[in-house]
């Protein structure tokens, strides 16, 4: 799995997500939903889940809140995060789900809302985020209609019979690696690089969060 951006600014990158969360909730008053929504359509959540140094290193959790809520005649109520806090918590958590999957912040709420992932707060903070990130990953992948390959089939426009025909791969593994009845992930690396060749997209693509 290649991961969102570079391990060296994960920390940050948590402490400022879980910031955000906690400031916009406790001290800009916003309903939580109300805000994420927000994020979810500024460009900080696009440049934040591609790891930009400016974002996830160069602003606080507050400079956050405060430029995805747009007023900044509130920057005077700047506290400490209470990082015990379930949204503290929340933004901690998922920020490492994000990097560890690579998924954009709008694909995981499509399926995990950030209300469902707060109400994670007991009992997941008190264990490792291996625990939570394997939770997520469970309900994300039976959530999920689809399987990558199928999506990214689609999406190009074949049907499987002519992915089959051009990428020389047997019709009935692509079959059934659409119908989970196989994992792509333990697919042999020449099979998994000959369909992403035909479907114009990277191996990464194809894969399953595992």
């Amino acid at each position: 799995m290649i991961h969102a951006y570079d391990k060296t600014y994960l920390s940050k990158a948590q402490v400022n997500l879980g910031s955000m969360l906690d400031f916009a909730v406790y001290d800009l008053k916003e309903k939580l939903r109300g805000f994420y929504k927000k994020f979810l359509l500024s460009e900080i959540s696009a440049r934040f889940e591609r790891g930009e140094s400016s974002v996830i290193a160069g602003k606080s959790g507050v400079e956050l809140a405060l430029e995805v809520s747009g007023d900044f005649s509130l920057a005077k109520k700047y506290r400490p995060a209470a990082n015990k806090s379930p949204e503290y918590w929340a933004g901690w958590a998922l920020a490492y789900f994000q990097w560890q999957t690579n998924l954009t912040f709008k694909k995981i709420d499509s399926l995990i809302p950030i209300e469902e992932i707060l109400g994670m707060y007991s009992p997941y903070h008190e264990m490792d985020i291996s625990h939570f990130c394997g939770k997520m990953a469970e309900l994300y992948n039976s959530r999920k209609q689809s399987t990558n390959l199928k999506l990214q089939r689609q999406t190009a426009g074949f049907s499987q019979k002519e992915l089959s025909e051009i990428s020389g791969v047997p019709l009935r593994t692509i079959q059934q690696y659409e119908q989970g009845q196989k994992n792509i992930n333990s697919a042999k690396a020449e099979t998994v690089l000959k369909l992403a060749k035909v479907l114009e997209c990277s191996a990464e693509d194809l894969m399953e969060i595992d």
